[in-house]
C-alpha cells in the first residue's frame, strides 16, 4: 500500500553536524570538509538507488560539483550554531518503478524548491536489506541560501514559514496520487492526519445511512476503523540508525509496538473489507443490473504518519 511520508528538517552545527556529512552520507560518496579538515567517506555503503543534483538556471556551473556546493554552504556560514541546510525526506511509492520515482521526486524538487531559488541534492535510497521491501524514499537536501551567478547570498527566510512546509506536504501528497493515476494504479495517500481522515470517515458514513445508501456507510466504516491507530512516533536519525544496525533502544521498541498495532488494525479492517465486498456481491445478486453501482470501490486512502523506513516517519 502506498504510504504517506514527508518530514523537513534542518541540518545545524549546533547539533555537531554538516553540510558536507550529511551529503556524502545520503549520496554514499566521499567529501572533505574544507572548514574542519575532516574527511567523511561513505562510499562502502549500499542502497543508494539515484544521485542528482537540481539547480536554478543562474547557479553557477560548480553547483553541479557536489564536495564544492556543500563546501561553499559551509564557508557561507560563520556562525558555531549555523542551520546549513535542510533535509526533506519522503516516501516513495512502492507500486511505481524506479524511473517512474525518479521523474516523481524530480518534478517535485524542480517546482517546490529549485523554482524558489534553492539548491536541490537528491538521494534514492533502496528498502534496507532487512527491513519493509516496500521502503523505497528519497532524500533531498537544499540550501537555505539563495543562489546567483556569483554564489550564494542572503538567507531566505521566507522558507522556514509553517505555511510553506504544508502547502510542500500537501504538494507530495498531490504529485504522488497524480504520478500512481497516471501508471495505472488504485492506491492514494493522504498529507492530513489520521484523525483529520478518521472523523471525515465518519461523517461521511452518517451522511451515507441517513440518505439510504449503506453500501458507501459501510466502506466509509471500514475507512474509520482502518484509521482508528495511533501514529508512529518520530525517530530521531540517531535512533533510525541504530534501529537499522538491530540496536533496540527505548525509542526503536516503542515505534515497534506502534508498528505492529497498525498492522493488526489493518488486518482487522481488510476483513471488515472483505465481508463490506460479499455483503455488495450479494445485494447486487439481488437486486439486478441496475445496482452494479454498488461495486465496492477498494481499500480505503492510506494515512502517510507512518514511518516505515528512513524518511518514512510522521512529518
Amino acid at each position: 500500500m502506498a504510504i504517506y511520508h514527508l518530514r523537513a528538517t534542518m541540518i545545524s552545527r549546533s547539533a555537531g553536524r554538516s553540510a558536507t556529512a550529511a551529503a556524502a552520507y545520503r549520496v554514499g560518496e566521499r567529501i572533505e570538509d574544507h572548514r574542519t579538515g575532516l574527511t567523511f567517506d561513505y562510499r562502502a555503503r549500499g542502497g543508494v538507488d539515484h544521485v542528482e543534483t537540481l539547480a536554478p538556471a543562474n547557479a553557477p556551473a560548480w553547483v553541479q560539483d557536489r564536495s564544492a556546493l556543500w563546501n561553499a554552504v559551509e564557508a557561507a556560514e560563520t556562525r558555531k550554531n549555523s542551520q546549513v541546510a535542510r533535509e526533506i525526506r519522503v516516501a516513495l511509492p512502492a507500486e511505481l518503478d524506479h524511473g517512474q520515482r525518479v521523474e516523481l521526486v524530480r518534478e517535485f524538487c524542480q517546482r517546490e524548491f529549485v523554482a524558489r531559488g534553492m539548491v536541490a541534492d537528491i538521494a534514492l535510497h533502496a528498502p534496507g536489506r532487512e527491513g519493509d521491501d516496500r521502503n523505497h524514499h528519497a532524500h533531498i537536501l537544499l540550501t537555505t541560501r539563495e543562489i546567483g551567478p556569483e554564489g550564494f547570498g542572503a538567507k531566505n527566510r521566507d522558507w522556514n514559514a509553517v505555511e510553506v512546509l504544508e502547502g510542500w506536504r500537501e504538494a507530495w501528497a498531490r504529485d504522488s496520487n497524480r504520478a500512481l493515476e497516471r501508471c495505472g494504479h488504485d492506491e492514494r495517500i493522504d498529507h492530513r492526519t489520521l484523525e483529520a481522515q478518521r472523523i471525515e470517515a465518519q461523517e461521511r458514513a452518517t451522511a451515507a445511512h441517513d440518505r439510504g445508501d449503506e453500501a458507501e456507510a459501510l466502506r466509509q466504516t471500514v475507512r474509520a476503523v482502518e484509521l482508528d491507530r495511533d501514529p508512529l512516533p518520530q525517530l530521531s536519525a540517531g535512533a533510525w540508525q541504530m534501529k537499522e544496525r538491530g540496536i533496540e533502544v527505548a525509542a526503536v521498541r516503542v515505534w515497534r509496538e506502534v508498528k505492529a498495532q497498525a498492522v493488526e488494525v489493518a488486518r482487522v479492517a481488510e476483513v471488515l473489507a472483505g465481508q463490506v465486498r460479499d455483503w455488495i456481491g450479494r445485494a447486487v445478486d439481488r437486486l439486478g443490473p441496475p445496482a452494479q453501482g454498488l461495486a465496492y470501490a477498494g481499500a480505503a486512502d492510506r494515512d502517510g504518519r507512518e514511518e516505515a523506513g528512513p524518511g518514512r516517519a510522521v512529518a
